[in-house]
């Protein structure tokens, strides 16, 4: 089979017709040669009807015949950006766009993920960000910050935009991107960067703050190989905060969470202080050690917040891994206990946080052209704690002037109980968002609530509407109780480290 026929015709693909074929730039196919996609080493495309498999055996199934297109791009010597791009037949595609986001430290494309949501309608892409060879092959290369700082994810969209168009042969109606962790980062660098590319941003529990993010995973490393603690230990800390925070939880009948974690140092002493009651292996020694964990890291002299420190109630004993970027900038074998929040936090700051970061809250330009945007964080999320994500929505009312200019564009939901991806001892689940963000950039209707739940084993224990930030209230079963109206209470990280 040549190029020729590659184009998505109107008519349905012939029955059980798969080709894959893998193509020199050289020898692009007619639909997308005209396009003249600048950076393009390779692309392999392939047409498939029924059923996708994944390697792990899942199975999505009644999805519409599709051509898949998986293609590596390389701006700069030391860059290879891998993108992947499904494209349901005409009769099926919803007119839409979607760039989905990866996870950690990306370098992989989930195929399922694509499949599903193109089974929706959608012509959907997503990108490696750069890094399939591994986190290590960041380690001394400013190429690689760049591509996982936000180039792959704008090359992505650039070049997956452009197909869907020639493959359609005509502009999706309209683009939408949703991404969690590090897809939230994704998230969030688009809309500061790159204002025009979509319409909609969803950006859940969002790795932003990133090399911020990296210097409190660095500092919690430090305390818990110095002062290890046993899993007891730190359930005990967590129960601890239950039982302090139990009288303001807003339904402590039903759910067992610190719905609102932000707290004072003198609370924190007293959840400390349980701590120690409820475990008598919690000593002096652990006792300063969950001080330190809850203080967060600051710099040794000048006292300045480099990131806050765990929120109360979350299990922090994962909070310590994912030292990849400290390589990047100081190399594979580097001393991460020797490593310092003074001079060698700087010298990190300087090589990524440029190109990591997502920091702007000017979001006048996204705000323009009818750009909306929906954040949400987790108040039991310990792997990207909430403050960071509060913080930065605090700055950007503070340029809106008003909580309805503010409201107009962007919505914010802190979910109570709700840890990283679909843990926590609370909210673990929310409602697919995608339609949400659509409704409200398509029919012009803001999501006033979010339905989130428990799920345990695949059952769903209890449902609730949350309202968004600032004015955080749960409903359930008709009844509803204030989570908090208040706004800010989080420590500021200071703009040198941002």
């Amino acid at each position: 089979m040549t190029g020729e026929n590659i184009g998505i015709p109107p008519e349905p693909f012939p029955s059980n017709l798969i080709h894959t074929i893998m193509i020199k730039v050289s020898d692009i196919p007619d639909f997308i040669a005209p396009l003249e996609l600048e950076n393009l080493v390779s692309l392999k495309w392939r047409e498939e009807r029924g059923p996708f498999v994944s390697a792990d055996g899942t199975r999505v199934i009644d999805l519409p015949p599709r051509r898949v297109v998986n293609y590596h791009l390389s701006p700069a010597p030391g860059s290879d950006i891998v993108v992947e791009l499904w494209l349901p037949e005409t009769s099926h595609w919803n007119g839409c766009f979607l760039g989905c986001g990866n996870g950690g430290a990306a370098g992989s494309i989930h195929p399922g993920r694509l499949a599903g949501r193109m089974k929706e309608g959608y012509a959907v892409a997503q990108t490696d960000m750069g890094t399939a060879a591994g986190p290590e092959c960041g380690d001394g290369n400013p190429e690689i910050w760049k591509d996982f700082g936000g180039r792959a994810t704008e090359l992505m969209t650039l070049t997956a935009q452009r197909i869907t168009e020639a493959c359609y042969q005509r502009p999706a109606d309209h683009s939408y991107f949703m991404g969690g962790s590090t897809g939230g980062q994704q998230a969030l660098q688009l809309v500061q960067r790159h204002p025009d590319l979509y319409d909609g941003v969803i950006a859940e529990l969002p790795a932003h703050c990133r090399t911020p993010l990296h210097a409190y995973f660095l500092w919690n490393y430090q305390i818990l190989t110095r002062c290890p603690f046993s899993e007891t230990q730190e359930e005990a800390a967590i129960q601890a905060a239950y039982e302090f925070f139990a009288d303001r939880e807003p339904f402590p009948e039903i759910m067992t969470a610190v719905s609102d974690p932000r707290c004072s140092d003198e609370e924190i002493e007293a959840v400390i202080a349980l701590a120690a009651k409820r475990d008598a292996s919690i000593g002096l020694r652990h006792q300063e050690a969950l001080r330190q964990l809850f203080a967060g890291p600051t710099h040794p002299e000048t006292g300045e917040r480099i990131f806050p420190g765990v929120p109360p109630g979350c299990r922090f004993l994962t909070a310590q891994s994912y030292q990849y970027p400290f390589q990047w900038v100081f190399g594979r074998d580097c001393d991460l206990m020797g490593l310092n929040f003074a001079e060698d936090m700087d010298t990190y700051t300087r090589a990524l946080a440029p190109w990591l970061n997502a920091e702007n809250p000017d979001l006048q330009a996204f705000k323009d052209r009818g750009g909306v945007l929906l954040i949400t964080s987790g108040s039991a999320d310990a792997i990207v704690p909430y403050p960071a994500t509060l913080d930065y929505v605090e700055r950007i009312m503070d340029l809106n002037v008003s909580p309805e200019t503010f409201n107009g564009f962007c919505r914010y939901f802190l979910i109570p109980g709700k840890a990283h991806g679909a843990d926590g001892p609370g909210l673990n689940r929310t409602e697919d968002t995608l339609p949400l963000i659509r409704e409200w950039r398509e029919q012009g209707t803001p999501p006033d609530s979010l339905h989130c739940f428990r799920e345990e084993q695949g059952q769903v224990q209890y449902e609730m509407e949350l309202t968004p930030y600032p004015n955080i209230q749960l409903t359930y079963r008709g009844e509803t109780r204030r989570v908090s109206g208040q706004r800010g209470g989080v420590p500021r990280i200071s703009p040198r480290y941002l």
